[in-house]
């Protein structure tokens, strides 16, 4: 088999799974960098934490403070969806949405978003009654309670590969919802040496007990000694969708690992190990779902 499929997120079974845990502060620097002195806040009103905007803007890593008000001077910053025309505003990071050139900035350094490389044989959820491995024991309970994360829909314990983890619930709800149809990739090894057809068959539609189910697009990786390695893609999120299409064709799943949500990937992460979003990928989620 060829194995530099392995970079497209197929883990190495033969190496130690390292799981890295960051603390939250260690997460937060990692798409939201702020010094000391950006923290400091007024109260208005209502109780708000105001701050000024080009301040927020250099603590969230956009640019520097002085460039960051060469920005609003140029009309490229928006708050709320209104162009800012006030040099000297104050807004409230855990509450306005912030956007340069278009593109929403994260500002709010209560919301953390997270990837987890789930190794296969455990159970995504954070807590399981049964006593099972689940996603819970490998990013501490101390630390879930901390920041309030959740995952943002499930891979099953027979698959590996890329979960999404944070406590922002709209962006969550969004990316799970139908109408976004927000893509995913999937390198599946099947059993059988699978024929072009199959291609085309799958793009067609597989017709399943709950109705058609249809990839975006379908690639043949490799082809060896009786067993096949597949890359999906594909926006559906009904249940074991994957393996029922595979199934149905003929081609039962030996494995299954997600390497890829829109355009956040998983990359050379090891199984069981986590990190924190960037700033580009972050962005990225935000403007498929239209947030």
């Amino acid at each position: 088999m060829n194995r530099t499929a392995r970079r497209d997120g197929t883990p190495d079974r033969k190496k130690d799974v390292n799981t890295f845990i960051p603390t939250p502060n260690e997460a937060k620097r990692q798409h939201v960098s702020q010094s000391e002195a950006d923290k400091a806040t007024q109260k208005n009103g209502s109780g708000k934490s105001q701050v000024r905007l080009q301040k927020v803007l250099a603590g969230a890593g956009v640019a520097s403070r002085r460039m960051s008000e060469k920005l609003i001077a140029a009309g490229r910053v928006e708050v709320n969806g209104k162009t800012v025309e006030q040099m000297g505003l104050r807004i409230d990071p855990n509450v306005d949405i912030v956007r340069v050139d278009g593109v929403r900035v994260q500002v709010n350094e209560e919301m953390v978003y997270f990837i987890l490389n789930k190794p296969r044989g455990v159970q995504t959820t954070m807590k399981d009654e049964m006593g099972r491995p689940c996603v819970g024991d490998l990013i501490g309970e101390r630390f879930a309670k901390g920041q309030g994360l959740f995952h943002v829909g499930r891979l099953d314990a027979a698959t590996e590969g890329l979960l999404l983890l944070t406590n922002d619930g709209e962006l969550a709800n969004r990316l799970m919802h139908p109408k976004y149809e927000v893509k995913k990739t999937y390198m599946a090894t099947v059993i059988g040496e699978v024929k072009r057809d199959l291609i085309r068959q799958l793009k067609q539609g597989v017709d399943l007990e709950d109705g058609i189910a249809r990839a975006d697009n379908v690639q043949i990786v490799d082809v060896w000694q009786g067993k096949s390695l597949l890359k999906i893609e594909l926006h559906e999120g009904r249940k074991h969708i994957v393996r029922r299409m595979l199934k149905e064709a003929g081609y039962p799943v030996q494995a299954l690992v997600r390497t890829k949500i829109h355009t956040v990937q998983l990359g050379e992460q090891k199984p069981g190990t986590i990190r924190a979003l960037n700033r580009s990928e972050l962005a990225s989620l935000y403007k498929v779902v239209g947030l």
